[in-house]
């Protein structure tokens, strides 16, 4: 008896060591070829640091006009790329915008180059050639081969801190390159200023001010090397100026320990026997130089680069944990990935004294919670923000207080539109912070003011000269002849009013409530009931003339166009299916939507949809049509969302540089996945329920935060069985096509029972 018990506790050990073993599957390469925009390197699960390559020095601006291939390096890797320019510390994963690429760091050997070359003649600059065949990304490290000079790169991170290190050959000419002109969608400009102070022969500490996406952004570093460089300098490249002052005095190129410009490139001279290492740490503050030498003596204090790599892939097992799946291997890939990705955004935004920079561009305290950025909000509300409220309550619970420190330090008095580094850059349609804020407060995640955060909900919803917004409270729509894409936010913004609907109804205010129920209810202004679409309004009221269904361009609609657009309305599907005729005809609608042609001229006026992120019509590659793919259940038709659903997994993610369809929007992509694969879906946040479809795992069990756990168990799931036939919650049948959000959070078991045949289960 005695020998079985140890078998069997050696066993169950076995299997817990083996739960936390999750980092394995995660494959950070995965998107970075294509549309996905995500990148390899090194971060932590919302670290502030993401300490990865750039493969090229693309410009944001050509002849003076947007340069297209720019988008291709949102990220600042593209997979299909041979060369690489260097390290730098700060990433957005997946967007189809972009900013950062801060403190660019390159080892190099031989002659001192200070310009990077190009793409196609390596050895004409400080880049190199590398191979993926000597590239490894991991959970919280890259290593690669740069293969020119014969070094090899490797790359960890801590939240606030980057580490790298460098293998150098036996050289008396090894050099580091600090590389300050550099940055993702740069353009001449970009840089308002750049400041350096040489500390010591060890030690170097800095900011930088730029003017991109986020138009008033500072970014402070503190750099240590573990061993003393012997020379240093910089090059300029400003352009001349009328004002020069009288710094000219000195000799500035070669050892000067102060150094202030616009456009510079710094270097580190080093001796180097064969196979040294050299080490870097580079931390980030918002704040101040003296707070990113202490994020640096914080969490990095020695210089053991294993043991931190270590520790960053037990952070990301910790989190990964959180769900533990039975799937086949490659699912499993799929799965963990997406939790990664899922995990990087939002961003930590403060020092470990809590210190962080406000949208008023003051320094903050963040005081009862970690305050975060990069709010991605038209994406992200969708699924990542609900996702968060089931797996990560108390992150969320900071992001939201995040969003209200936002709005207390905005002069404009609004919530975050799409937020990053103490600047809102106005980025996309909507006002989802609402959507956010609701669904957190409704979902019990929010533990600060439920009024204060309703009035911010308010205020930004009545902001009249942004956008639109007055036109859409005089008038119902916004018209045509006003907005290029009036029918987009008119939409979104019809959703978010629900949303405040439904905040306001949880705390008893039903007078707020009845207005922006109301309000919720323009959507119908842009409904052509002649056509069966969404359609521009004019001024007048009548439905502009030029009207073209498939087109993305000139017809109101922001990445989309109005067949996917037109199946938005997820606060009321029920409304909008009688609107399109009842259920029979809304069924055939989605049908067509799934199964029809997308002419070539389709993709002519937009970079961010290709044919990839497409099946039939339906855009996958970006967010407006997510939830579609469930509409089918209030058609009576579940079948059908549950074979979309499975069809949509198998071809929109794969375990591959190419796997994602379209921009992975800092995690949104990856948070479908996840919902989907476990069976079930927020078609409508603000809501406490969600949809149900069909499971793609074997088994997960769901670990939360309050103790209890949550399993799934899918029996007979295969790539044939993708119905389901009966649905039980904790033994009793599940009699409806919704789960709601208390089933979940109480802990419990779901029970799907899979089939090769359709079923109507309901």
């Amino acid at each position: 008896m005695t020998k079985i018990l140890l078998y069997a506790l050696f066993c169950t050990s076995i299997a817990a060591n083996a739960q936390q073993n999750l980092s394995k599957y995660v494959k950070p390469i995965i998107g970075t070829q294509k549309m996905g925009h995500t990148y390899p390197g090194a971060t932590v699960p919302f670290g502030a640091v993401q300490l990865s390559p750039e493969t090229d020095t693309i410009s944001y601006e050509l002849n003076g006009k947007y340069n297209g291939d720019v988008y291709k390096y949102c990220a600042g890797y593209k997979y299909e790329d041979k060369t690489i320019v260097g390290f730098s510390h700060t990433h957005f994963s997946g967007t189809g915008h972009s900013d950062l690429g801060d403190f660019l760091i390159m080892p190099t050997q031989g002659k001192l180059q200070l310009n990077p070359g190009t793409a196609s003649d390596a050895k004409s600059g400080f880049r190199s050639a590398f191979s993926h065949k000597n590239e490894v990304a991991k959970a919280g490290y890259y290593k690669v081969k740069l293969d020119d000079d014969n070094i090899l790169a490797e790359l960890t991170a801590t939240k606030r801190v980057g580490m790298h290190q460098y293998t150098f050959p036996k050289s008396d000419q090894s050099h580091i390159i600090l590389d300050l002109m550099s940055g993702i969608y740069n353009y001449e400009e970009k840089n308002v200023w750049t400041y350096v102070r040489v500390v010591n022969d060890t030690l170097i500490t800095g900011y930088r001010q730029t003017n991109g996406w986020a138009r008033t952004r500072t970014v402070y570093f503190a750099l240590s090397f573990s061993k003393p460089f012997i020379n240093y300098g910089q090059k300029n490249h400003d352009a001349k100026q009328p004002y020069r002052g009288f710094w000219g005095k000195f000799d500035q190129s070669k050892n000067f320990p102060e150094i202030a410009g616009k456009q510079i490139r710094m270097y580190f001279d080093f001796k180097t026997e064969e196979q040294e290492k050299i080490k870097i740490k580079l931390a980030l503050s918002p704040v101040s130089q003296e707070n990113a030498v202490k994020n640096m003596q914080t969490e990095i204090p020695g210089w053991n680069f294993n043991a931190i790599r270590e520790q960053a892939e037990k952070d990301w097992d910790n989190e990964l944990s959180k769900i533990v799946v039975n799937a086949k291997e490659e699912d499993k890939v799929n799965f963990y990935t997406a939790m990664y990705h899922a995990f990087i955004s939002p961003t930590t935004y403060s020092d470990v004294n809590g210190q962080y920079k406000g949208l008023d561009q003051n320094v903050h305290e963040a005081k009862g919670f970690n305050n975060y950025t990069t709010f991605s909000l038209w994406d992200t509300y969708r699924a990542l923000h609900p996702f968060f409220n089931i797996i990560q309550p108390s992150r969320n619970n900071d992001m939201v207080k995040s969003m209200m420190a936002h709005y207390d330090q905005s002069a404009l008095k609004m919530l975050p539109i799409w937020s990053h580094y103490a600047n809102d850059n106005w980025c996309m349609s909507g006002y989802h912070s609402v959507s956010v804020v609701a669904d957190a407060v409704i979902k019990g995640v929010y533990n600060g003011d439920p009024e204060a955060a309703l009035q911010a909900c308010i205020a930004t919803a009545n902001h009249r000269n942004y956008e639109g917004i007055g036109l859409y409270i005089d008038k119902g729509y916004i018209p045509a002849e006003k907005s290029g894409v009036s029918i987009s936010n008119t939409l979104e913004y019809a959703y978010d009013d629900w949303c405040i609907a439904q905040l306001a109804k949880k705390i008893n205010k039903q007078d707020i409530y009845n207005e922006y129920l109301k309000r919720s209810g323009n959507w119908e202004n842009n409904f052509d009931p002649s056509s069966g679409f969404m359609r521009a309004r004019m001024e007048d009221g009548s439905f502009q003339k030029k009207f073209d269904t498939m087109s993305t361009h000139g017809q109101g609609f922001i990445e989309g166009n109005s067949w996917n657009y037109s199946f938005f309305v997820p606060q009321d599907p029920s409304l909008l299916m009688q609107r399109m005729g009842g259920k029979k005809k809304f069924a055939e609608k989605l049908d067509t939507l799934f199964t029809m042609h997308l002419p070539d001229e389709f993709f002519a006026d937009t970079e961010d949809i290709t044919r990839e992120g497409i099946i039939g019509g339906y855009v996958h590659g970006n967010e407006p049509a997510h939830h579609v793919a469930y509409l089918y259940n209030w058609a009576d038709q579940p079948w059908k969302t549950q074979s979309r659903v499975r069809m949509i997994l198998k071809m929109q993610y794969g375990p591959t540089p190419d796997g994602l369809g379209g921009n992975d929007d800092c995690g949104q992509m990856s948070a479908w996945y996840i919902f989907s694969s476990l069976g079930f879906y927020p078609v409508a946040p603000g809501s406490d329920e969600y949809a149900i479809g069909s499971p793609a795992i074997k088994s997960a069990t769901l670990k939360l935060e309050n103790g209890k756990t949550f399993n799934i168990e899918a029996i007979n799931q295969g790539d044939e069985n993708v119905y389901v036939s009966k649905v039980l919650l904790n033994g009793n049948p599940l009699k409806r096509l919704t789960l709601k959000h208390d089933e979940i959070i109480k802990g419990g078991k779901l029970t799907f029972y899979m089939s090769a045949k359709p079923t109507k289960f309901k």
